[in-house]
């Protein structure tokens, strides 16, 4: 079964009609996904590749069921969309935004927990269950998208949304699909983290094992070795984990706001280590992971 969407699910996207955002509701239309409705002040009865724009969520919730949202706005404005959202009941808040401050989306986690909603990202592409539906950039146009994931029995997740699609694809190329992959964003503080998510997937009897990639910086990891080895996960992890030059290399920045490397801890290598001995196997490339995870499954080679 698909975690957190399938082909039901409804949702809006704020900030619509801005030009990242019409690309985004094309991709996401033609993939076969439900928008009831789009958010942009003040241009309240146009449509977007007829979805119907709306001045505020108010006016699309009094109309329709909304389940998630899509918020593509300006950092300025990120934050009063994702509290609009969640103050109108909506439970899934995909945040594609970047540069959004870091208290500004402490605050919007931590009022998401409050309202028992899940936020992922923020700078982030969104998440897809392959054939059911996706939400957000992920995949990029519906044909590249279909090309890219299939549905199986292997869940995703990323700090880096182009890498989620390059591990997808390297597993559908392999015949191995995938569950639900989600690109859970590469800034500092995020909605949901791997050690979050991890509950989902193993409460999902379609998922059987699960493809990490992961970059230097940051608690996730140790997070989510800490999170394995507590619950004894049923589910064999395979990670693969970029910038290891960066032990080396000191002062040197990866790319996402997310990779400042703080203490020892946070290094690759330390990561690696906190990982295996909590038996997340680890590979050097990402090419490595189909023939480890149908290992794992237990299929012939």
């Amino acid at each position: 079964m698909p975690i957190l969407i399938d082909r039901n699910t409804t949702f809006i996207v704020q900030g619509i009609t801005g030009r990242e955002a019409v690309n985004l509701t094309r991709e996401n239309l033609d993939y076969g996904a439900k928008i009831v409705g789009g958010v942009t002040p003040g241009r309240a009865g146009r449509d977007v590749y007829g979805v119907p724009v709306y001045d505020c969520v108010r006016d699309i919730v009094r109309r329709t069921r909304v389940e998630g949202s899509v918020v593509c706005v300006p950092p300025r404005f990120a934050k009063d969309a994702v509290f609009e959202a969640l103050e109108h009941g909506i439970r899934l808040v995909v945040i594609v935004t970047e540069r959004i401050p870091r208290r500004e989306v402490a605050q919007m986690v931590e009022l998401a927990r409050l309202r028992g909603a899940q936020i992922i990202g923020p700078n982030c592409l969104g998440l897809i269950s392959p054939g059911e539906a996706k939400m957000g950039g992920i995949g990029g146009p519906a044909a590249n998208t279909r090309q890219a994931y299939t549905p199986g029995p292997v869940g995703i997740m990323s700090r880096s949304g182009g890498m989620t699609t390059e591990i997808a694809s390297t597993l559908t190329a392999a015949g191995i699909g995938q569950s639900t992959a989600m690109s859970i964003g590469g800034d500092a503080i995020i909605g949901s983290t791997y050690a979050e998510l991890m509950p989902l997937f193993e409460a999902d009897p379609r998922t059987q094992a699960i493809a990490i990639y992961s970059e230097p910086g940051g608690r996730m990891e140790a997070e989510l070795a800490d999170w394995v080895r507590e619950h004894r996960s049923r589910l064999p992890i395979v990670a693969f984990m970029a910038g290891r030059f960066m032990d080396e290399m000191q002062g040197m920045r990866f790319g996402h706001a997310g990779t400042i490397v703080e203490g020892r801890e946070d290094t690759t290598a330390a990561k690696i280590e906190r990982m295996r001995a909590a038996g997340i196997e680890v590979v050097e490339r990402i090419e490595e992971i189909p023939a480890l995870i149908r290992r794992k499954l237990g299929r012939a080679a």
